[in-house]
């Protein structure tokens, strides 16, 4: 039996991988392909290095606190097998949603996804006690976060550019000096 839930959760993974390629990879690549600066087989070749090796080097972290930060498996000690099949059905609700936004020309959140799917399943299998809502709160919190950093840091980062590098005579020298 452990054996065929392995495999079932494994091809779930791939599933899921299938989305985040499909939704996020297309997020990413577009302004560089739209802007003409690469084509799409090479957009493609580099966002799935890039993704391969994010996922090894520095993935772990935000796995972490996807498979212990969100529901604590500790409120599943008696029943470790709840908790198994309970991430399984988050993972497919996740890559389901994935899929139908991909479907749908939606650009969504993999994370948003992933995590909301997680909470649900401990929300409906533990109650509102088996969810971490410190960790859900930071969560959240970043998400509010994150696209107004980037807003700033892009804002910070063309000011720089329009100023050292389109603001010269000669743009392309300036650019390679940099």
């Amino acid at each position: 039996m452990a054996l065929i839930v392995i495999a079932f959760t494994v091809l779930l993974g791939l599933y899921m991988a299938w989305n985040i390629g499909a939704n996020d990879v297309a997020n990413s690549m577009a302004d560089a392909v739209g802007s003409k600066a690469i084509s799409i087989k090479w957009a493609i070749i580099a966002a799935g290095v890039c993704e391969f090796a994010g996922a090894v080097l520095v993935g772990s972290h935000v796995t972490d606190t996807v498979r212990k930060g969100i529901v604590s498996p500790d409120a599943f000690a008696a029943n470790p097998e709840v908790l198994v099949l309970g991430m399984a059905c988050a993972l497919l609700a996740a890559a389901v949603w994935l899929h139908i936004a991909t479907w749908m020309a939606m650009p969504v959140s993999t994370t948003h996804s992933i995590v909301g799917a997680v909470a649900g399943f401990g929300l409906i299998a533990v109650g509102s006690q088996g969810v971490e809502w410190g960790k859900m709160g930071q969560i959240v919190a970043s998400w509010v976060i994150s696209p107004i950093a980037g807003g700033v840091l892009a804002f910070i980062i063309f000011r720089l550019i329009s100023r050292f590098v389109l603001g010269r005579e000669k743009p392309v020298i300036a650019a390679i000096r940099i």
